[in-house]
């Protein structure tokens, strides 16, 4: 018998691993946005000195979790399981940081979602006494994205309106059965949600079913309300995911439009940099989490939040092929104090 299981999707930690420390890399345009105090690295050039984008992408996870590291008064060696991955093909990003980084290394693939799925799974094996210390991480890169995804940018391709702009961006969070907080209480993993959205350009509208339907198990399963938390935050649906959300939520008699928000709204000033519906990525969710809500938790101006990362698990094939676009979302619950 599962001990720890809440209902069907949920899981309540025992022994809540703090979050020691957070690290956040950031490009120059997400430096330029409302955010650009919070972060602790903006990239001047985003190739950040290498010869493609990709490389630049693997250098921001590297250094994202070397200093999340850092600042926890650890070393490396130090650190039983990284967790992470990111968006291009066989996550090279986070494989060949870890390459260099030299952690015993679990590569994940959530897309938008696998900042949560980190969170999660670093969080589960902690509470089980497997690890005193892990890394949760993820990074993207909007050229290296679009060159997969999308259309290379020497195209000049037109973006549409609810297109949104993947964040050039790693974040890092070191975790730890020992500390002070702000501590892991509870995991909800998600299930893959299709509607049959077909339009790479309108991802929001992809993931917004599966962010709804986490958010409805979450509470479910734990009893919990709205109301309950400072602030429900998904990863990546940007305006019009958020929006779609909201609806669906509400047709399941559940409104959390007052204590809503989402990292690709905040991220970006949406009115005047130019990028359709807002932010999406890995590296979405990862840096404003480890920038500016980790900051907040700990300054006690939040006390209880619940986040969720949302992915669409598409990829250049499945499109060229006409399949439908799913999506997954996890949630993890973090509170000040226990």
């Amino acid at each position: 018998m599962a001990i720890k299981k809440l209902g069907k999707q949920t899981v309540k930690l025992e022994n809540p691993p703090s979050i020691v420390s957070t690290a956040s890399i950031v490009g120059s345009k997400e430096g330029q946005g409302p955010l650009k105090d919070k972060f602790d690295i903006i990239l001047d050039d985003d190739l950040w000195g290498e010869d493609s984008w990709e490389k630049a992408e693997s250098k921001m996870l590297e250094n994202a979790v070397k200093l999340a590291i850092d600042k926890g008064n650890l070393s490396p060696d130090e650190i039983d399981y990284m967790f992470g991955g990111d968006l291009l093909n066989q996550i090279i990003s986070a494989s060949f940081a870890a390459r260099q980084l030299s952690i015993p290394f679990f590569g994940l693939y959530g897309a938008c979602s696998t900042m949560t799925e980190s969170l999660s799974l670093a969080s589960m094996i902690i509470d089980g006494g497997y690890a005193d210390h892990c890394i949760a991480t993820t990074s993207s890169h909007f050229a290296a994205a679009e060159r997969q995804f999308r259309f290379p940018l020497e195209m000049g391709s037109q973006r549409a309106p609810s297109a949104q702009w993947t964040a050039t961006a790693s974040g890092a969070a070191l975790l730890s059965k020992e500390g002070d907080g702000p501590y892991i209480t509870h995991v909800t993993t998600g299930k893959v949600i299709d509607f049959g959205i077909k339009d790479s350009n309108n991802m929001g509208a992809a993931m917004a079913p599966s962010a709804a339907d986490t958010i409805l198990r979450h509470f479910k399963d734990t009893g919990l309300q709205p109301k309950d938390y400072d602030l429900i935050i998904t990863g990546d649906l940007g305006e019009v995911g958020k929006d779609l959300a909201i609806k669906l939520l509400k047709e399941n008699n559940l409104d959390i439009s007052s204590n809503f928000t989402d990292c690709g709204v905040e991220i970006f000033d949406i009115k005047n940099q130019d990028v359709g519906s807002g932010a999406s990525g890995c590296g979405c969710s990862a840096s404003v989490f480890c920038g500016h809500f980790y900051s907040l938790l700990k300054s006690g101006e939040l006390n209880k939040i619940l986040i969720l990362s949302t992915g669409a698990l598409m990829s250049p094939t499945s499109t060229l092929q006409g399949e439908s676009i799913p999506g997954i979302a996890h949630a993890v619950a973090i509170q000040r104090r226990l």
